[in-house]
């Protein structure tokens, strides 16, 4: 009866455990920067590279947040994940398209970061990426 009671409790606390390793993991609200995804495009290839491009306004250049908001971003093996951050205060492009410009030209002056994940998972982080 006691091995029983044991088992009972161990398994009970490796549950506990589980869900609340699940539910600790950080995610975009844990960051400071107060960031909000303004425009996003997500090509419907389901069987090829998948392409992702996020516009995202912050309430500051908080440059290692930036690039941990990228990292938190979805991105797929063989596909590409383009995340271009803008001050809250300045003008936002309120679209996100493929291509080589990914919104409008206007707004290319605005952008304060770019961070990208390639098809071959090569990360790069860009400050002020049009200047």
């Amino acid at each position: 009866m006691k091995l029983k009671t044991v088992l009972i409790c161990i398994s009970a606390a490796l549950v506990l455990w589980f869900i609340y390793d699940a539910l600790s993991i950080p995610g975009v609200d844990d960051l400071q920067g107060d960031f909000k995804e303004v425009a996003m495009y997500r090509n419907e290839n389901n069987t090829g590279p998948v392409t992702r491009i996020y516009v995202v306004s912050t309430s500051d250049t908080l440059w290692q947040e930036m690039q941990a908001y990228g990292e938190l971003m979805p991105h797929t093996k063989y596909g590409n994940t383009k995340v271009y951050f803008f001050l809250n205060n300045k003008p936002i492009p309120s679209q996100a398209y493929p291509g080589s410009t990914n919104f409008p030209a206007q707004f290319q002056d605005f952008a304060v970061g770019r961070y990208e994940k390639d098809a071959m998972g090569q990360v790069s982080f860009v400050r002020y990426p049009f200047r």
